[in-house]
């Protein structure tokens, strides 16, 4: 009897003891992920700022048409907006646009996506968002497999308003559309300034698409003009949100190239 009454206690603490261990292996599953995400909020929010950050040419943030830039004027049915190209920073981008403008594959195609207080898209001669190669496609694999040229990314070059950048569907997916970021609101708010050059930050005042920084290329930036820029985003749209398509299309009639870089 004594014997059983011992099995009956040595059980019971058995159970209670693996009820304690089960416990804490519950409590350690849902607490870790936790502190992971709290150690590497705390560690984003503690990073130090590159001071070679500081150093980086800027391009974006003068109108001077360098002799290592090019020049362009995009002539739409609203009004001409001129543009200045990094050839040095996103050299194939450029080459894509310059080639595309020369041989007229832009004339007549349509701003398909516009949205106010965002940007304005173009670029595709199918006019639904849906077409459009680089020069490069089923030409040179090296450079275009298929599925578009890879994405070139740069610490002198960010969303800025007025930022001309590749429009892609993914990373390394660029092929002939592009948009103009048209948001005029003050986005400082919203930059890790740790992460910016402070001129850049600066720049954001005036507006842009800093979200997009590091996932678009950026190859070029409108030097006169935005005010046709605003008014193409301010047109009346079928619908809002990402599939946002006007109701009367701005079409681009023609790009002149009016310097290449030296």
């Amino acid at each position: 009897m004594n014997k059983e009454k011992q099995y009956i206690r040595l059980a019971a603490m058995a159970t209670i003891l693996l009820a304690v261990v089960i416990g804490i292996l519950l409590l350690t599953s849902h607490t870790q992920p936790q502190q992971e995400m709290a150690t590497a909020s705390s560690a984003s929010s503690q990073t130090k700022k590159d001071p070679n950050l500081d150093k980086v040419p800027l391009p974006q943030l003068t109108t001077t048409v360098a002799d290592n830039e090019s020049e362009v004027r995009l002539s739409t049915s609203m009004g001409d907006i001129t543009l200045k190209l990094f050839n040095q920073y996103a050299p194939l981008a450029v080459e894509n646009f310059l080639t595309h403008a020369k041989d007229g594959y832009y004339n007549n195609t349509i701003f398909h996506r516009v949205i106010k207080n965002f940007m304005i898209q173009g670029g595709d001669p199918k006019g639904d968002g849906s077409g459009g190669t680089s020069i490069w496609h089923d030409k040179d694999t090296s450079i275009d497999s298929g599925n578009g040229f890879k994405n070139e990314i740069s610490a002198s070059l960010y969303n800025l308003r007025g930022a001309l950048s590749m429009a892609n569907a993914g990373p390394d997916t660029n092929g002939s559309q592009f948009f103009i970021n048209q948001n005029n609101s003050d986005q400082r708010q919203k930059l890790d300034k740790n992460k910016y050059p402070s001129k850049i930050v600066k720049a954001y005042q005036k507006g842009g698409n800093p979200s997009l920084d590091g996932s678009y290329t950026v190859f070029g930036q409108v030097i006169s003009g935005m005010a046709v820029v605003d008014k193409i985003a301010a047109g009346k749209v079928k619908s809002s949100g990402e599939g946002s398509s006007p109701v009367d299309p701005v079409k681009i009639t023609g790009i002149t190239v009016l310097k290449e870089a030296k």
